[in-house]
């Protein structure tokens, strides 16, 4: 099983693996967006300095195994949130997750983070599709899909219904075949 690459770039963010010495970058990130992240991540809500060590933790854990790959993603030297490759949706397959400091919204970053994604991402074996799931209330996060070319596939409504206070509890899924379409420019080089 092939493994991406530690260093990922893309115009200008840089995506790191997160390290268990991770830990400041992560935790203030955190702290400062706690407002900016609680209406879409649960995990903000109970967030401390413990629950990041444990994050990290398991971020090279699953690194290992090959679940998951997560990425400190930074931008002019500075951690400005988190994003990443997980082997969730089943066979053949990879979705992107991803989360941006409040201070770094606006400016590209969650997209271009999601473009070196999608093109590390379409190197490992076996992937045939990417995906990218959010909460239909969320329309920034379907505004990066769209912009690298995902298309919508469906709307699902999930069972345990919304996981955190901003959510409707209904998923947006975007797909991008790997094999059969190109990432779109986003503004540098690829």
């Amino acid at each position: 099983m092939g493994q991406p690459a530690e260093v990922l770039r893309f115009d200008r963010v840089e995506l790191r693996r997160w390290r268990v010495d991770d830990i400041e970058g992560l935790h203030r990130a955190i702290t400062e967006s706690r407002d900016h992240l609680l209406p879409w991540m649960p995990f903000a809500a109970t967030h401390d300095r413990k629950q990041g060590e444990r994050f990290l933790i398991y971020s090279e854990e699953q690194w290992a195994s090959g679940e998951a790959y997560n990425y400190a993603m930074t931008s002019e030297g500075v951690v400005v949130g988190s994003c990443g490759l997980h082997r969730r949706i089943g066979p053949g397959g990879l979705d992107i997750g991803y989360w941006l400091h409040r201070a770094w919204t606006g400016k590209g970053l969650a997209t271009m983070a999601a473009a070196a994604l999608v093109q590390e991402g379409r190197n490992l074996p076996g992937i045939d599709r990417i995906e990218i799931h959010h909460d239909e209330a969320n329309p920034a996060s379907g505004a990066v899909a769209r912009r690298l070319g995902f298309t919508e596939v469906e709307r699902v409504r999930l069972p345990q219904g919304p996981e955190a206070p901003g959510e409707t509890g209904v998923q947006v899924r975007w797909r991008l075949r790997t094999r059969a379409e190109e990432v779109r420019h986003v503004g540098g080089p690829a």
